[in-house]
């Protein structure tokens, strides 16, 4: 809808269940950011995650100690009752990781292997075919994740000299993006010649930079049909993170490019790590391309709306619904299509309100202090007095149990 392309990857990689390519709808992923051999924070992390709604969770595996810890925390995940998907971030020594801890790649759902990194020189076939092994035996899928801050420089000296060969020379950054793209699709196809199905494969190359993303995307996108990862790598933080990841993906899924996301927050000390998780969520569900929480439709104020109070609302509204979205998509299917309006003045209130499934116009500064409810479109009831709050919720509550009630 919204004249998305229908695009998306030809074909579908199963990562623990979780359908990626292939026509299903756009996979959010996160990443902890404990140190994975502390299991009981890594366990609550992860929970976090999962229960803010991240589809896939992946862990940095760099240690001894880190793969040993995988197992636990898968079934200490599971004795919770969470069933995310695992993936496992490898990176330097993952041969020899998987060789001591079998069982951590058993506990996986997927590999993330960096073709960059993996092994230098003549030990990086013989370290990426050892990755790509235990993949195999163990039926699990790989993410061959390509970066630009570590780049294969073999590959990149080598098409730096075939530029430099050329009658016309191209930008080095134009040969950067060659570089990335020809690096996933040499380890795709690598891949595959030592045994690993093609469609157990999705491919990722993650740079920093909005027009680089987006260019590197669409040559990927031209010449592969494996389920494409988006995410501007080292996005930032707080709203320059966010506008630069939206502003990268956004143009790509419009396209119909990318299977699965992520957006790469850099928290604030102390700061929430689900935030990433709301972020794609949101990016997807305003897009038109998947519905995760009730919306809520919110006027900006102005100098009608002296009083925060429909502020104060909005946001009380907002973090309600996605608290309740836990328990709401087992027991009440479809809400997440739910919208709702919380408006401050009669100017748009009531034909904002009349718009969304449920919505209150809150009195704005000089009107009579009542808040007519309208439900379907068609007014339902005004709202008065010091408890238009929690009246208000109620009428959702009651809107949810009547409208999403899940069939026996």
């Amino acid at each position: 809808m919204y004249g998305v392309l229908a695009r998306r990857s030809a074909r579908q990689t199963i990562v623990g269940g979780v359908a990626v390519g292939g026509g299903a709808p756009v996979v959010v992923q996160s990443m902890t950011n404990t140190d994975t051999a502390d299991i009981a924070g890594t366990v609550a992390q992860v929970a976090a995650l999962a229960r803010a709604g991240s589809e896939l969770v992946r862990v940095t595996v760099n240690t001894a100690e880190a793969a040993a810890a995988v197992p636990h925390i898968r079934d200490q995940l599971a004795a919770k009752g969470i069933d995310v998907p695992l993936v496992g971030d490898f990176h330097f020594n993952g041969h020899r990781l998987l060789t001591q801890h079998p069982a951590c790649a058993e506990a996986l759902a997927k590999l993330r292997i960096n073709p960059g990194n993996v092994g230098q020189g003549s030990k990086r076939d013989e370290q990426f075919a050892k990755l790509i092994e235990f993949a195999c035996r163990y039926n699990k899928p790989v993410r061959i994740g390509v970066n630009w801050g570590s780049l294969d420089p073999a590959l990149l000296a080598r098409l730096m000299d075939e530029n430099a060969r050329q009658t016309v020379v191209d930008d080095v950054q134009i040969v950067t993006r060659r570089a990335l793209v020809q690096s996933a699709l040499e380890s795709a196809q690598q891949a595959e010649q030592l045994g690993l199905p093609g469609d157990r494969i999705i491919l990722s190359c993650k740079v920093s930079g909005v027009q680089d993303l987006i260019a590197v995307y669409r040559d990927l996108a031209k010449r592969c049909d494996y389920p494409l990862h988006l995410g501007l790598t080292e996005a930032g933080m707080g709203s320059k993170g966010i506008v630069a990841s939206t502003a990268a993906m956004a143009v790509l899924l419009q396209e119909g490019i990318g299977d699965t996301i992520r957006v790469s927050l850099t928290p604030e000390p102390g700061g929430d790590r689900t935030r990433e998780v709301v972020v794609a969520q949101e990016m997807l569900q305003t897009m038109g391309l998947r519905s995760f929480t009730p919306l809520v439709i919110a006027c900006p104020g102005c100098g009608r709306t002296t009083s925060t109070f429909f502020q104060v609302l909005a946001d009380k509204i907002q973090v309600y619904l996605r608290a309740q979205m836990p328990v709401w998509r087992s027991e009440h299917p479809g809400v997440e299509n739910m919208h709702v309006a919380v408006m401050g003045c009669v100017v748009n209130g009531p034909g904002e309100s009349k718009h969304a499934n449920i919505g209150i116009s809150l009195p704005g500064s000089g009107e009579n202090p009542v808040a007519p409810v309208y439900i379907d479109g068609v007014k339902s009831v005004t709202l008065k007095g010091d408890n238009i709050a929690g009246e208000f919720q109620a009428l959702i509550d009651r809107y949810v149990r009547e409208h999403y009630t899940a069939q026996s």
